[in-house]
C-alpha cells in the first residue's frame, strides 16, 4: 500500500493505520532526513528478525538502530550520560546516529551487541509515528545494489513499483513528504 503523508496536518486515521501495521509486526518504508528506510516496531523481535533477513545482516555482528521520538524517550532505550545528552540536544533532530549502550528495555536481539544506534531524524512524519506508537522504530536504510539508480531509493512510487514487481515482502507502507 502506498500512503501519502505530509509534514503536518495528516489524517489521524492514516497515522493510526501505520501504527496498526507496526503493532501487528508489519514493516514500513518511510523517508528520513537522508534516504528512505525500512523499519518496524522496535520492541517486536520477529519483525526485527525479518528486517535482518531482508538486509541479509546478522544482528550479532551488526549494530541495529532505533528511531526515538524525543530526547526523553531515548533514555528509556539507551544509557545516556551528561556529555552524550548535551551532544544529542545540540544535534538532534538531525542526520546523526549515536552509538550508545542499550538498556534492558530493548529486545534480546539488541542485547547481543550491547550497543544500539540512536536516531532522531529531522522528519516530522516518522517521529510522529514513533510518538503515536509509544515505542522506538527499528530502522535501516532500504536494501539496494550500489549499481542501482538512486531514484529507486528516493521516489516512493518507484519503491512501491519495485516492491510489487519483486513481491518478496508482504506488508509495506510508504510515505512521501509533501510541504504544505
Amino acid at each position: 500500500m502506498l500512503l501519502k503523508l505530509y509534514d503536518k496536518n495528516n489524517n489521524p486515521q492514516d497515522l493510526q493505520r501505520v501504527t496498526d501495521i507496526l503493532n501487528d509486526g508489519g514493516l514500513i518504508i518511510y523517508p528520513t532526513d537522508t534516504m528512505y528506510a525500512i523499519g518496524c516496531h522496535g520492541l517486536k523481535e520477529r519483525a526485527i528478525e525479518r528486517i535482518c533477513r531482508i538486509k541479509d545482516i546478522d544482528p550479532r555482528k551488526n549494530n541495529l538502530s532505533i528511531i526515538c521520538y524525543d530526547l526523553s524517550s531515548i533514555s528509556e532505550y539507551a544509557k545516556v550520560g551528561n556529555n552524550e545528552f548535551k551532544l544529542m540536544k545540540h544535534n538532534l533532530p538531525g542526520p546523526f546516529t549515536f552509538i550508545l549502550n542499550g538498556t534492558n528495555r530493548l529486545p534480546k536481539i539488541f542485547r547481543n551487541r550491547k550497543e544500539v544506534g540512536i536516531r532522531m531524524p529531522d522528519n516530522n512524519i516518522i517521529r510522529e509515528i514513533a510518538r503515536l506508537l509509544d515505542a522506538p522504530i527499528m530502522t535501516t536504510t532500504l536494501p539496494y545494489d550500489e549499481h542501482e539508480d538512486l531514484e529507486y531509493m528516493t521516489d516512493p512510487e518507484l519503491i512501491d513499483e519495485n516492491r510489487r514487481r519483486n513481491r518478496r515482502h508482504r506488508t509495506f507502507y510508504s510515505s512521501e513528504v509533501h510541504r504544505r
